[in-house]
């Protein structure tokens, strides 16, 4: 009976234990995730503005009650328009205020490379100049490779790498790098350099 006592005894200081950890864990991650919420906001409205020239954009949890269990909402307005649900922006706009989070949530946390994927395929002319501008604000901590058939967006490139296909069936592998000068050297899958003038 008092071996059974203390096995219950020590039970319940481990339930007591648990139950600490579990609070203490979840006002943690609460004001993690509230700081690194603020922090991706404030990104957001910035980036926000600069890619659309104007305009606001803002993130506001739904039900503050508990914000682990919040949802988020996205508010943009683009410059002239009303404010509006993200729903009823146009391709372009949905993309570019897509692009602003993205990079707001990278921003706040950077990592060394990130791969977007033909992000700009949705964007007209002055967007995607728009679109590199804020992408080379990243590059002094971030190397990007950007998966586009844009050819403004190729043109803010430091390096290429495609496919060619010189002879019908044959696809071969090119990479072009752009030096400084404005020169380009140009390397083949078999290894073949070749350099070239500035255009």
């Amino acid at each position: 009976e008092v071996f059974l006592a203390g096995q219950r005894d020590d039970l319940l200081e481990a339930k007591q234990k648990l139950e600490e950890l579990i609070v203490r864990l979840d006002e943690e991650s609460r004001q993690r995730f509230l700081q690194t919420f603020e922090a991706v906001r404030v990104n957001f409205q910035e980036l926000f503005r600069k890619l659309f020239g104007g305009g606001k954009a803002d993130l506001v949890l739904d039900g503050e009650a508990d914000v682990l269990e919040s949802g988020i909402e996205i508010h943009a307005r683009p410059p002239g328009k009303e404010a509006q649900s993200i729903s009823l922006l146009s391709g372009g706009e949905k993309t570019l205020t897509m692009v602003a989070l993205l990079l707001a949530i990278f921003k706040s946390k950077p990592s060394s490379f990130c791969i977007l994927d033909e992000v700009d395929a949705a964007l007209d002319e002055a967007n995607v100049d728009r679109f590199n501008s804020i992408l080379n604000e990243f590059l002094a901590h971030s190397q990007f490779i950007v998966i586009t058939h844009n050819k403004r967006t190729m043109g803010y490139a430091d390096v290429l790498y495609g496919l060619t296909m010189q002879e019908a069936g044959v696809s071969k592998r090119v990479a072009v790098r752009f030096r400084k000068d404005g020169s380009a050297e140009l390397t083949t899958e078999g290894g073949d350099k070749k350099g070239s003038e500035a255009a």
